[in-house]
């Protein structure tokens, strides 16, 4: 990670400390990460690693990806399985499902890492038609049976180009097809509305335009941090993604001052 991260990372820490948390059973919540189009849950390892180190009890959520319907099965399927409170991590398209799926009574915060938060109604495809001209389409080679992938030799430039060459090599190679249907996927009730939510814009963001992530975030009255990085700015940097998911966690379930 460069200094500068590096110094945001530490700056962020120092400025939120995490402190006891006071739930119904006295633990930190559980966080659960979503994957986004095109990468697996596997992605998250980085991020992982450190909040486990860190205390928490993490999930990786692996989704089908198949539909949005089926994502956010698969995420309440999870969700159903945890006792306590939970802070719903989603990055990129995951953003999309946790938008959905955040409704439930558990889930006490929202992060959205270089993702999407739609509104009612919208969906990848509306929200990407309503880009400002001038902004690229993504290299996407559909197939026959109606699964998407991104052009393997311009994936690591364009999805991870601050990522270590033979790991972006390898998340390129390893693609997870992402369903036309879940492109389509519609929201029906946007959790982010009854639901404290933070956003992480990678500056560098050459599959979701920073604009646009920027737009959805202040739609949403997220509490924003910007820093440079790619679209797998949580592979890249997994520590400024951290800081983000525990400044979540301490803030939207500690105690209220007495």
């Amino acid at each position: 990670m460069n200094k500068a991260l590096a110094a945001l990372a530490s700056a962020s820490l120092a400025a939120n400390p995490v402190p006891a948390f006071a739930g119904d059973d006295g633990k930190r919540p559980t966080i659960v990460l979503v994957h986004g189009a095109f990468v697996d849950g596997s992605g998250w390892a980085g991020v992982y690693q450190i909040l486990r180190k860190d205390g928490y009890e993490v999930v990786v959520l692996q989704n089908p990806t198949t539909s949005l319907e089926d994502d956010v099965a698969a995420t309440r399927r999870v969700l159903a399985t945890i006792t306590g409170k939970v802070v719903l991590v989603g990055h990129s398209y995951g953003g999309v499902v946790i938008t959905e799926a955040g409704s439930d009574p558990k889930v006490t915060a929202l992060v959205y890492v270089a993702a999407f938060a739609p509104d009612a109604g919208e969906s990848v495809s509306s929200i990407v038609a309503s880009a400002p001209p001038g902004v690229p389409a993504l290299p996407i080679v559909p197939s026959a049976d109606g699964m998407l992938m991104l052009d393997k030799a311009k994936f690591p430039a364009l999805f991870a180009a601050d990522v270590a060459p033979d790991t972006a090599r390898f998340m390129a190679d390893s693609q997870q097809p992402w369903g036309a249907k879940a492109l389509e996927g519609k929201i029906s009730a946007p959790a982010w509305k009854n639901r404290p939510s933070w956003f992480l814009v990678p500056q560098d963001d050459h599959v979701i335009p920073p604009a646009g992530q920027r737009g959805m975030a202040q739609r949403a009255g997220a509490t924003i941090r910007e820093v440079p990085g790619s679209h797998a700015v949580y592979v890249a940097d997994p520590k400024v993604v951290v800081a983000l998911i525990e400044e979540a966690a301490a803030r939207a379930t500690a105690k209220p001052a007495q």
